[in-house]
Order: C-alpha cells, then structure tokens, then sequence
C-alpha cells in the first residue's frame, strides 16, 4: 500500500498544513479527523488496515487532512467570531488548495468526503455546501449543531456553517437537485451519544426530500473506534 506524506505552506492559513495520502487510485477518500485530531490519527486507530484491501485494490486513494480545531472552534481565548474566522479559512484551504491536490494526483472526480465523531460534522457542512465538489458522505457518529462553540454569537459565519441550521432553510433549486443525487451515509451506534442528534438531523433532510441512508448499528454499539472501522468498510463499498 501507498504512503505518502505531504506538507506545503498554506496561504489561506499563514501555515504549514500536513497531510498522508494513502493509495495510489480510485474514488478519492478525503478524511477529516476527530475533535483536536491530527492528520495521522487513522493510521493510528487501524482506520486505514481497515480499508487496505479497497486501497491496495486501486478503488479508493485516501487523503487525510489536519484540522485547525484548536485555533477554531476550540481556542477559548478569542471571541467567537474570531474562531468561525479562521474555520472559514479552513474552508478555503481546503477548496483552493486540498481539492486543486486531489485532482492533480487523482484524475476521479468522485470525493467521498467522510469523518468520524466531529470529523462527522466536517464531512457533512463540506459535502451539503459543495455537493458538486463533493459526491458522498460517510458521517459515522456525528453532531451537526455547533452553536454550542458560538457562546452566543450569531454572525453568518455561524449559521452558514451550521448543518441543522442552514439545510432547513435551503432553497436554492440546483444545490438541492445536487444533493438529492449525491450519496449521504449515516452509520451510527444504537448506544452512541450522537444517535438522537443523528436522527435529528436525517428528520431534516427529509423534510427536504433528500434521501439518506441512516444505518443504526445494534447491540449496544458505543461512540468508539472499533464501530467506526467496521462502519468505514460497509459504507465504502
């Protein structure tokens, strides 16, 4: 199996981002890590052996990201319009410089965009807002409301980040006919932590006839890494 390590100076962050690229073919695997998470972090949690043999096969090549959490929606010493300042440069780091890489190396244009736990709420506030860029979600586990993180402010960089907050408003025709044809995964545990927020959110997609598949795992399936790898495997395929 391919590994590559990647780093370059970001010019919408003002700083090096890293990034490991798994795999050398296929549908584009772009992975947004946990709450704090670092580029490595599914190597380490055996996300990536789970998926060796699609990888090694050429189906899917995986890309995945550093997050700026800690500088976002986690560093409690700036006001929060400063902290959805710099996620919506984040936004843009991945947009003019994430995607522009994954097109270079991969000439498939089908990003599947996925994460687990927060890394779930990435995958889906990119893949709703550009679902012509970004063609499946895989969102294990995830919340989709991070007003929790605004302290009570309510700018646009707010609400326009917000999943739960934003998609029952959409109107926009095309988005919605984009959405409607891309493929949106939501496995989670019937013991997760996330499961009502789950639920919540898949009510709303609904409620704008978008078509999901809500996959709730049984058997006491907890918020933990060992669903998740299994979750992966299913919904990759």
């Amino acid at each position: 199996m391919q590994r590559k390590y990647v780093k370059w100076w970001s010019p919408s962050l003002g700083r090096e981002m890293e990034m490991l690229v798994f795999g050398h073919s296929g549908a584009p695997v772009l992975v947004f890590p946990s709450s704090n998470g670092r580029f490595f972090e599914w190597e380490d949690f055996k996300m990536i052996d789970t998926a060796r043999a699609q990888i090694q096969n050429g189906h899917n090549q995986f890309f995945c990201l550093d997050s700026v959490d800690a500088e976002s929606f986690y560093n409690r010493n700036v006001h929060p319009s400063i902290r959805f300042a710099r996620y919506q440069q984040y936004e843009r780091y991945i947009l003019d410089e994430v995607v522009p890489f994954i097109h270079h190396a991969n000439p498939n244009r089908y990003i599947i965009t996925t994460g687990a736990s927060f890394g779930a709420y990435h995958a889906v506030n990119f893949g709703l807002k550009h679902p012509w860029t970004f063609r499946k979600i895989i969102a294990m586990s995830g919340k989709y409301d991070i007003r929790a993180f605004a302290d009570g402010y309510n700018g646009d960089s707010v609400y326009f980040n917000n999943p739960i907050d934003f998609m029952p408003n959409m109107n926009d025709h095309n988005q919605l006919e984009q959405i409607r044809r891309n493929d949106l995964r939501f496995p989670v545990g019937d013991h997760d932590i996330c499961l009502e927020a789950t639920r919540q959110f898949c009510g709303i997609l609904y409620s704008k006839n978008i078509w999901y598949e809500l996959d709730v795992w049984g058997d006491g399936i907890i918020h933990d890494w060992p669903a998740w790898r299994g979750m992966l495997l299913k919904h990759l395929a």
